[in-house]
């Protein structure tokens, strides 16, 4: 990780729970981090090596549910105490589990005082809560007639949005520079806005510092399933992720989620032939790192791992044996994701303006016959980032883009066709010259080659 440029790390539950096929998501001891890897000072351990590497830890934190296990916290004290006492709300209908009574002063005490515990005791630099949707809705995967409204008439859980206030207000208060990141699927107001600040729905925001971006990562991945001579009539699905981009302060997530159950390792999604499928795989990494928001990429999809991800076995370390005869096509793809991070973090256009939309600017988002999406990138003084995507197989020379009056000459500082990652090498060598020919609404242009399925990226020479 170190090697590659990646600055975090999030790990899966790490707290006990019975089931190893819930991955951790089915938590029966919250105080307690799973014996199946070791003692709790083998964690303070792990985590320490990984603080000595420069890599923060976060830690997967699930105060949405609890299993039924009548040795666990289920009907505690022989009655329903940590979860409601009407079975209505008691009952998790997807996952069989039993969902926590927010109400309750007790139960809001043990699951904050337990994001807190998992922060202080253990060092950890960020907690991602699992399921937020879930607890946020009173109707949430329930049928009318299958959940009771609240005080109000509504369908939001009152006491679940004074919890995560709550978790949230104290875990930044007691543990600076910790990170709370939310898994929250629905278009709730405010989520990581601050929980003083009341917004249009009438509630405080949650407090969340980051949240996941479940939309873009739906419409990203299901533009990118579709065959190229398709993809021109899904095109709107690469672009409505900037018109809420600047809503919360998102991450860009390619998580466990979308590489089990039948949905494919992240290059197994991609169409055509392994060559394309790479090609693919390769230009949606450019395009998701220039994108605005925090990029999470799950273990595996770095080096573009074709199996789906299991918990019985770790990643498919093997592709990148030097006796393997595809190792290059695998360590290729490694290498790229090591040349993004180290271009990223030497950038400040892709990242100090993240949270700002003066910070982004659509150059040509309409080209839908062409699968050519462009966009600038501006740093804090207005200092350019140029990204562009060509997702068709189809080498296009002297494609005209606008660029700003303010910048002469371009040069290509990343491009996901590069021979070094297994692309077919076409590039823009030289430095391009911006002409005085008004384009995409800018007073200059360039005429850069865009390689086959692949994203360059160009920056002020």
């Amino acid at each position: 990780m170190k090697d590659l440029g990646f600055t975090h790390v999030e790990l899966m539950p790490v707290a006990e729970h019975p089931f190893g096929g819930s991955w951790g998501y089915q938590v029966t001891g919250f105080y307690a981090p799973t014996a199946r890897l070791g003692t709790p000072d083998d964690f303070k351990y792990l985590v320490d090596a990984l603080h000595q590497a420069g890599i923060g830890v976060l830690v997967d934190w699930v105060p949405a549910h609890f299993p039924k296990d009548a040795w666990a916290l289920a009907e505690f004290d022989g009655r329903p105490l940590y979860e409601p006492a009407d079975p209505l709300r008691a009952a998790h209908p997807d996952w069989g589990t039993l969902e926590f009574d927010y109400g309750r002063t007790e139960v809001r005490n043990f699951l904050v005082a337990n994001a807190v515990y998992w922060c202080e005791e253990f060092h950890i630099d960020g907690l991602r809560v699992d399921a937020v949707a879930s607890m946020l809705y009173l109707d949430y995967s329930r049928e009318p007639g299958q959940w009771t409204p609240n005080a109000h008439g509504g369908r939001e859980n009152l006491d679940a949005v004074a919890f995560l206030q709550e978790m949230n207000a104290t875990v930044y208060r007691r543990c600076p520079g910790v990170i709370t990141i939310a898994e929250e699927s629905t278009a709730w107001d405010g989520v990581t806005r601050a929980t003083h600040h009341v917004g249009p729905s009438g509630f405080g925001g949650l407090g969340f510092g980051l949240k996941w971006n479940m939309g873009w990562m739906h419409d990203s991945l299901a533009y990118l399933a579709h065959e190229p001579v398709h993809r021109a009539y899904h095109h709107h699905e690469m672009t409505f992720s900037m018109v809420y981009a600047y809503s919360e302060n998102y991450v860009l997530p390619i998580s466990h989620d979308e590489v089990v159950h039948g949905k494919r390792a992240l290059v197994s999604k991609m169409p055509g032939d392994w060559w394309q499928q790479r090609a693919n795989h390769r230009a949606y990494l450019g395009f998701m790192w220039a994108h605005p928001g925090k990029q999470l990429l799950f273990m595996g999809q770095e080096f573009a791992q074709g199996a789906e991800w299991s918990e019985a076995h770790g990643p498919d370390w093997w592709l990148l044996d030097p006796s393997y005869s595809a190792e290059p096509d695998h360590r290729g793809v490694r290498d790229l994701v090591r040349d993004l991070n180290q271009v990223y973090a030497a950038t400040p256009a892709l990242w100090q303006r993240d949270t700002d939309p003066e910070g982004f600017s659509w150059i040509e988002g309409d080209a839908r016959e062409d699968n050519v999406f462009a966009f600038l990138r501006f740093d804090a003084d207005g200092s350019p980032l140029l990204a562009i995507s060509n997702f068709s197989p189809v080498v296009r020379q002297d494609y005209r883009i606008g660029t700003p009056e303010a910048v002469p000459v371009w040069r290509e500082v990343l491009n996901t066709d590069d021979g070094r990652y297994g692309g077919s090498g076409v590039a823009n060598a030289e430095p391009l010259k911006a002409e005085p020919t008004g384009w995409h609404g800018r007073p200059a242009s360039i005429l850069p080659v865009l390689p086959p399925l692949a994203t360059i990226w160009l920056r002020p020479a």
